[in-house]
């Protein structure tokens, strides 16, 4: 248990709020459409796993990157691959993890494959070709798609799919919304690792734009989009409560400040305000050499986590 719990930490667990917010804002869609419970909470875990998985399996990638130069592994932020670079396991055992955490995975697609038909076997096939290619998206500077198919059309019309056996075109709209507004969680992330991966010559679609300035900008296209899709599905399930999420401006204001903060000085720490919580072992980093990354990384994770709370709240209204 005790080594069950470290991989699913070295997995960005973390993480995972995202990926089950997302769920829940299908899971209460497909509620509404009777679907069925049961194949919902089944494909949490199975969604659950593979997310873990990717995560893991990126982190292999990029550690056979940063051991090829000493100048890529100084370059890096220190909590990239920092279970590898301080000794607590081997490339072995994570590939080792990697594939328990597919198996388990696997094992609840074959579930859903007899509870709902056979389309879960496209949906799981879809899945795991994104989490085995998204290194090699990402190194390409197009991470970003893949995490938009995968948050998007693949979780929602998955979900949806196996709680109710059809798809759905307003399903779509949705999830596109979402998935955008997902994204900013990785962008963020990417240009705060703007310069490990100049260092590296690791093509991200931030290194695309030539400087960090222009690369800070472009984030708000992301968020745009997604108020974009929002105003168009609310248009279309005749649901006003959806332009509640358009609270989130303000926020979203508050991180490009940071974030352009960051890009002129990565140790500089802004002032924290009630607005900008939970910090994760806030008490324990704040002090460390990383407390800025991660500020910046646990706002605009929160803040897309407000966006779905008010998502969910839009369709329960309805």
């Amino acid at each position: 248990m005790k080594n069950f719990l470290f991989w699913l930490e070295n997995a960005r667990i973390y993480s995972l709020p995202i990926t089950i917010l997302n769920w829940f804002v299908i899971f209460i869609y497909s509620i509404k459409e009777n679907g069925n419970i049961f194949a919902g909470l089944l494909a949490l875990v199975g969604v659950s796993f593979a997310h873990m998985a990717t995560n893991l399996i990126d982190d292999y990638f990029d550690y056979k990157i940063l051991i090829k130069n000493e100048e890529y592994m100084n370059s890096a932020q220190n909590c990239k691959c920092a279970y590898l670079r301080t000794g607590k396991t081997s490339v072995k055992e994570l590939q080792t993890a990697i594939i328990i955490f597919l198996a388990i995975a696997a094992a609840t697609g074959i579930l859903l494959f007899f509870i709902s038909g056979c389309y879960v076997a496209l949906l799981a096939l879809a899945g795991l070709i994104i989490a085995l290619t998204y290194q090699k998206f990402s190194t390409a500077g197009l991470g970003e798609i893949a995490v938009i198919l995968a948050y998007g059309p693949l979780l929602y019309e998955g979900i949806y799919y196996v709680m109710t056996s059809r798809f759905s075109y307003e399903v779509l709209i949705l999830s596109i919304a979402c998935a955008l507004f997902t994204n900013t969680i990785l962008y963020a992330h990417m240009l705060m690792d703007y310069d490990g991966d100049e260092c590296s010559h690791k093509i991200t679609l931030c290194r695309k734009f030539k400087n960090k300035d222009n690369a800070l900008r472009f984030i708000l296209v992301f968020y745009t989009l997604s108020f974009i899709f929002v105003s168009i599905y609310a248009c279309i399930s005749n649901n006003n409560f959806l332009y509640l999420t358009f609270i989130t401006i303000p926020l979203i204001a508050d991180l490009y400040r940071c974030l352009k903060q960051y890009n002129q000085d990565k140790t500089q720490l802004p002032k924290i305000y009630p607005w900008h919580y939970p910090l994760d072992s806030w008490n324990k980093i704040k002090n460390t050499p990383e407390a800025s990354f991660y500020f910046r990384f646990y706002y605009s994770r929160n803040i897309v986590t407000f966006f779905m709370l008010l998502t969910c709240i839009a369709l329960i209204l309805k």
